[in-house]
């Protein structure tokens, strides 16, 4: 990490959700080289072992967020290790390819549930703990939560939420001292299209066709992606909420 954010999480507590891989393994990562202890959440627990095992800094509990009772079990294992939470990061969610003419209703019911309820209810439940820390929350939105993402309405409609829950949010809490922004990453080098069902070769052709379209002409990677979720959280950013920052190669503008 860069040394401007060297440490500037020493002993403050994080969640990280989708830490088993991708932008959430490496913020878990990246958080923990920086000074926090880090609770990594996710459904994969060998997954998960393997971000643990990259840092002693990181504690793991394998479940599915979406369970009622998911959102105060996470909550209380973080709290009851290490006595605060300060950061929350809502970066677990899926995609789906879905023209208008596959509509499904349990993939649409299954993509809300992950990508918007689900952090809604870990954030309520964190929300005691962010107060007395002044802590922060920093949800993982997508460029397409702000843009036109033809045969993928619904997922990019739940990244549109997730953004507008951002900037609400941030309004109703500032005067508590808890900052809320989101990160909104463009084509990044992950798996969430193997978990969204598509072949390789269909990977591989989506990915052609993405780099094609990057200003930068290059994808993204997870790591990219940590960097700024930590300068985002980072503590001594006072006033910085209720901000999309889109990290995406300039792929929003063309």
């Amino acid at each position: 990490m860069p040394s401007s954010t060297t440490h500037r999480f020493k002993d403050l507590v994080a969640i990280v959700t989708g830490a088993g891989s991708g932008i959430g393994r490496a913020t878990a990562i990246a958080l923990a080289e920086s000074g926090a202890q880090v609770l990594g959440v996710g459904r994969r627990k060998d997954a998960l072992a393997e971000t643990a095992h990259a840092h002693a800094g990181i504690a793991v509990l394998p479940l599915d967020i979406r369970e009622e009772d998911a959102p105060d079990t996470v909550v209380a294992a973080a709290a009851e290790r290490w006595g605060r939470i300060d950061v929350l990061v809502n970066n677990a969610g899926s995609t789906a390819v879905m023209p208008l003419t596959e509509s499904d209703r349990s993939v649409i019911t299954g993509l809300f549930d992950l990508n918007v309820t689900a952090p809604s209810m870990l954030a309520h439940a964190a929300l005691p703990h962010l107060r007395a820390s002044s802590g922060s929350i920093v949800n993982v939105s997508s460029t397409y939560g702000h843009r036109p993402l033809a045969g993928g309405a619904h997922y990019a409609a739940t990244k549109a939420a997730l953004e507008q829950l951002t900037r609400s949010w941030a309004l109703e809490l500032a005067p508590e001292g808890v900052r809320v922004n989101a990160v909104a990453p463009g084509p990044t080098r992950t798996d969430v299209l193997v978990a969204a069902g598509l072949s390789p070769d269909a990977i591989d052709e989506l990915r052609a066709h993405e780099r094609e379209r990057i200003p930068t002409g290059r994808l993204g990677e997870a790591a990219d992606v940590a960097e700024w979720i930590l300068r985002v959280a980072d503590p001594l950013n006072t006033q910085l909420t209720g901000q999309v920052l889109t990290i995406d190669g300039g792929l929003e503008l063309v």
